[in-house]
């Protein structure tokens, strides 16, 4: 009895091998994982050289892996498993709590914040006078508001700021943590949702000496659907969030030119709000150079604002207070070619970036 238990068992798992192989061969290939957003591994090619080192059986194995028949399915069913039945207090890093998603951010890296206040420190020194006001602020990721209260690793933000605040002694720090809380983050992203922000943005116009942002601004909702990047990191089933964004007369009057690409965009782009990742709408997603001028501010007054992506969607709300807003992504642009491309005559100088990037500042250049 127990033999023919066996045997059947034997069958049965080769010919899910066997269904499984052949689906993978017949069935036509994704090149991009939308879910994941990264692009899928290609059949290797096949010779002699690369049999003989054996990276045709290891390119090929990540190859069988990316294009495995209803592979989001069996992610999920691993990730579901992981956290119901091992109980695994994370998922390729990303976690659930309180119907968030979020990733683990543990330790602080010190070394990491000595970097980049050594390349701002280089940015002040190269290009600013005393003419120039200089400001920094530091923008909390949720684990701030999520990892204590469940048992997850978690960094002293409060020493963070702390540190990140002595270490760019050249700068005025400006605290906005204290307005943020876990609401006001999407739910499967790691970014802050605009329509909450008004506030932090009249802190940073009220403490830099600019006229108020919110002036008129209206909530419109996106129709399509937001899955951010942390849903497909965790596999696991999440509703979508909403993406709404906020517009008034002057960010409807507002000139944006993109000079990357050496061409005008749109402060909010509804076909990138309908593509791969939705939060790119706001000024066209990860740029290294932009430029937004305000006919209505008409204040004399103009900004550079060095940032990651959590400036695309609060620059827009600073624009009642400057004529003209540049976003500078030096993880995107080497700052010795800033000197041609800006204009920091008398300008005010906003240094805003999330713990995300902070604490692994290698990116910046």
């Amino acid at each position: 009895m127990k033999n023919k238990e066996n045997k059947t068992a034997c069958l049965l798992f080769a010919g899910f091998l066997f269904t499984g192989g052949l689906l993978c061969l017949c069935l036509p290939k994704s090149e991009y994982s939308y879910t994941e957003r990264r692009r899928l591994s290609s059949i290797p090619e096949l010779s002699a050289e690369s049999v003989w080192s054996g990276r045709f059986m290891s390119d090929f194995e990540n190859y069988a892996a990316d294009t495995f028949p209803v592979r989001d399915t069996f992610r999920t069913i691993k990730a579901l498993a992981a956290e119901g039945i091992f109980h695994r207090l994370d998922h390729n890093g990303i976690y659930a709590a309180d119907g968030y998603l979020a990733a683990m951010e543990y330790p602080m890296q010190i070394q990491s914040l000595h970097h980049a206040a050594n390349r701002f420190r280089y940015l002040c020194e190269a290009f600013l006078t005393d003419e120039n006001r200089v400001y920094l602020s530091v923008i909390p990721d949720k684990n701030c508001f999520l990892a204590k209260n469940h048992g997850r690793l978690c960094m002293d933000y409060a020493e963070f700021e702390k540190s990140m605040a002595k270490l760019s002694d050249f700068a005025e720090y400006i605290k906005i943590s204290d307005l943020l809380e876990l609401d006001d983050y999407y739910r499967t992203d790691p970014h802050w949702r605009q329509e909450k922000i008004v506030d932090v943005a009249n802190r940073l116009a009220q403490s830099m000496g600019a006229p108020l942002a919110a002036d008129g601004l209206g909530a419109h909702t996106v129709c399509h659907s937001f899955y951010g990047v942390y849903y497909g990191q965790a596999a696991l089933p999440f509703a979508p969030d909403t993406l709404r964004y906020l517009t008034n007369e002057t960010i409807e009057r507002c000139q944006v030119y993109d000079w990357q690409n050496q061409k005008e965009i749109l402060v909010y782009d509804m076909e990138k709000a309908a593509g791969r990742d939705a939060y790119e709408m706001f000024l066209s997603g990860a740029l290294s150079l932009i430029t937004m001028e305000s006919p209505s501010a008409q204040t004399g007054r103009r900004l550079v604002l060095f940032r990651d992506s959590f400036g695309s969607s609060i620059a827009p709300l600073l624009l009642g207070g400057y004529d003209k807003i540049t976003l500078v992504d030096i993880r995107y642009i080497h700052p010795q070619l800033l000197e041609k491309l800006v204009d920091f005559e008398g300008c005010d100088v906003l240094f805003l970036y999330s713990t995300l990037v902070l604490n692994h500042s290698d990116t910046l250049k």
